[in-house]
């Protein structure tokens, strides 16, 4: 008896395993591409990169492991996730990865580099067009607008950094284009529905921080298309950090909320934001700029290790799924 309450309970969780876990995988790859660059002021700093990267890896290829027998085993469950209009917007996740895993290994093995960016992004354009078309063709309500539906558009804004390297440079053009475009539409979709209706609820709130990721991973996309840092790049450089100061302002409000695998939202956007003052430091070495790339990846060590450790904490509690 006490052994079929043990099967039963294994397959509850496997059934109940989020698909947005893998976000996890970005903030610690994004965390990993943070160091390698912050390399150039502190050659130490790339091997802490490189061990963090390691353990991305290991991590993304341990889900991925956990998800397909989650897809074996409990198809209506994934299909549900699927066709939920905020769950189906982490999928894209797993792209996304992908591509950060390309990023971070490009200077190691660009042979294997390529071939996580060929995988990444024809999964991510796949899933921006049937995401995207569904957002056309279903009915949704105002109050289902809420930040993970720009993770499909960061994705595509992705696809440049190392994109430009392996093939013709339009095709990195084409992926800017689309992530560009529809951030724009989307951040006033999205604003639109945080002013104007009830707020989030509070597993959602620390979404918030996608927010910083169009603008900061747009910046390093269009440095590497272009090579330069000219106003549009000190655009989207500063509307970033304007965002990190806006949602610094909200600190609070997020310290009151009890700890939900969204948490993993922050740390991405951060690391991303961190990445781009640290590019644009060596382009303008001014103190200001390593100033801020050095606090902001201190600030994205911290928070990444505070998630990292609640979620290690949530699991041996086994309170990770609950609501």
């Amino acid at each position: 008896m006490l052994f079929r309450k043990e099967e039963i309970m294994e397959k509850q969780w496997l059934r109940n395993f989020p698909v947005s876990l893998f976000v996890s995988v970005m903030g610690i790859t994004g965390l990993s591409i943070a160091y390698q660059n912050y390399a150039h002021f502190f050659p130490l700093a790339q091997n802490i990169g490189m061990v963090l990267l390691t353990i991305a890896f290991l991590l993304f290829f341990s889900l991925l492991i956990v998800y397909i027998s989650k897809i074996l085993t409990h198809k209506h469950a994934v299909l549900a996730e699927f066709n939920h209009p905020v769950t189906a917007n982490f999928f894209p996740v797993i792209s996304i990865s992908l591509l950060l895993l390309a990023i971070g290994s490009f200077d190691i093995n660009q042979i294997f580099s390529r071939a996580l960016w060929l995988v990444g992004s024809s999964l991510h354009l796949m899933l921006s067009l049937i995401l995207m078309s569904r957002w056309i063709t279903q009915k949704y309500d105002i109050t289902n607008a809420n930040p993970t539906w720009f993770i499909p558009i960061v994705g595509n804004i992705l696809v440049p950094i190392v994109g430009v390297e392996f093939f013709d440079k339009e095709i990195s053009w084409f992926f800017f284009s689309i992530g560009l475009f529809f951030w724009l539409v989307m951040f006033q979709i999205v604003f639109y529905r945080l002013v104007f209706h009830d707020q989030l609820v509070k597993k959602l709130v620390p979404t918030l921080a996608i927010l910083m990721a169009p603008p900061a991973v747009g910046f390093c996309s269009y440095v590497k298309l272009t090579g330069s840092f000219d106003m549009f790049a000190r655009i989207m450089l500063y509307l970033a950090l304007f965002l990190v100061l806006l949602l610094l302002s909200l600190a609070r409000q997020f310290f009151q909320l009890r700890f939900v695998v969204s948490w993993w939202a922050y740390t991405f956007p951060l690391c991303a934001v961190t990445i781009a003052f640290t590019i644009a430091a060596n382009f303008l070495p001014s103190f200001f700029m390593v100033w801020v790339s050095t606090g902001l990846l201190v600030l994205s060590s911290v928070v990444v290790a505070l998630v990292a450790a609640k979620t290690v904490g949530a699991i041996f509690s086994k309170q990770l799924y609950e609501e």
